[in-house]
């Protein structure tokens, strides 16, 4: 194996490139008294979840969506300054789910019952869509693949960078997080992502990583990484299919840009 492969750069990187929430509503806010919840919360309440049964999600603003997600964890205070204050740090209900525990806590009035509330949902949504693509032949279910790539990463406040392994039929045998980084820089190392390829005997690689500011544009870093990363794998007879970089709203593949 020629061993300039092998001696590339050990510390390589990708970087990113450079770059009224209610309405009016019958719940009232205002602090509530010990004891009983008052009938108009319960009221509240119940059309709230009503509302979701006959409609689902769709039909529910970030902040009502977050309500509902809050009554189990404070079941006997209005909640909707809490949702008021939680938008207005992080924006919307997905980056308030995905938001990092000492974050949430640094929020008045999030404590342990609600952090782990948020993070229970957020891991049934990645296992729910985790499960549409594990065991599958991933090329034919493209669009299942980046529903989960953005579930799991489009609203991380930090680049992750993920490997999806796949065998000769292009299962998906594997998905793994490599690296963890900063806002805009995620160390990559590309002979451990072949090294990794290898023991799992997968026969083609996606890589897989976000950029937190939400704009998917690559940078010149995050190409030549890319071209390394695709080098190393060709010398082992292993395929590099794309990589996928994750915004808030909108993805980049390299193979659809030319890149690869």
């Amino acid at each position: 194996m020629p061993g300039d492969l092998w001696a590339m750069c050990p510390s390589r990187a990708f970087h990113e490139a450079p770059m009224p929430l209610f309405a009016d509503d019958e719940a009232p806010e205002i602090a509530l008294p010990q004891g009983r919840v008052p009938s108009y919360i319960k009221d509240h309440r119940k059309r709230l979840r009503a509302r979701f049964m006959a409609g689902g999600a769709a039909a529910m603003p970030d902040y009502e969506l977050l309500e509902l997600v809050l009554f189990r964890a404070i079941p006997r205070q209005d909640v909707k300054p809490l949702v008021r204050r939680l938008l207005d740090r992080f924006g919307d209900f997905n980056r308030v789910l995905s938001a990092p525990p000492d974050r949430l806590t640094e929020v008045d009035g999030v404590g342990e019952a609600i952090v782990q509330e948020f993070k229970i949902v957020e891991a049934a949504a990645h296992r729910l869509a985790r499960a549409k693509v594990m065991k599958r032949a991933v090329l034919s279910s493209w669009d299942a693949l980046l529903d989960y790539c953005r579930t799991s990463m489009a609203h991380r406040e930090t680049e992750q960078f993920r490997i999806l392994f796949l065998d000769r039929k292009n299962v998906l045998i594997a998905d793994e997080e490599q690296a963890k980084g900063t806002v805009d820089h995620v160390p990559v190392y590309p002979r451990e992502v072949v090294k990794r390829a290898l023991e799992l005997n997968a026969s083609a690689l996606i890589l897989v990583h976000n950029h937190p500011s939400g704009d998917p544009t690559p940078s010149q870093q995050d190409i030549t990484v890319t071209g390394q990363i695709r080098d190393a794998a060709d010398v082992m007879g292993i395929v590099l299919h794309d990589h996928l970089i994750i915004g808030k709203s909108r993805d980049t593949s390299f193979r659809e840009q030319g890149f690869l």
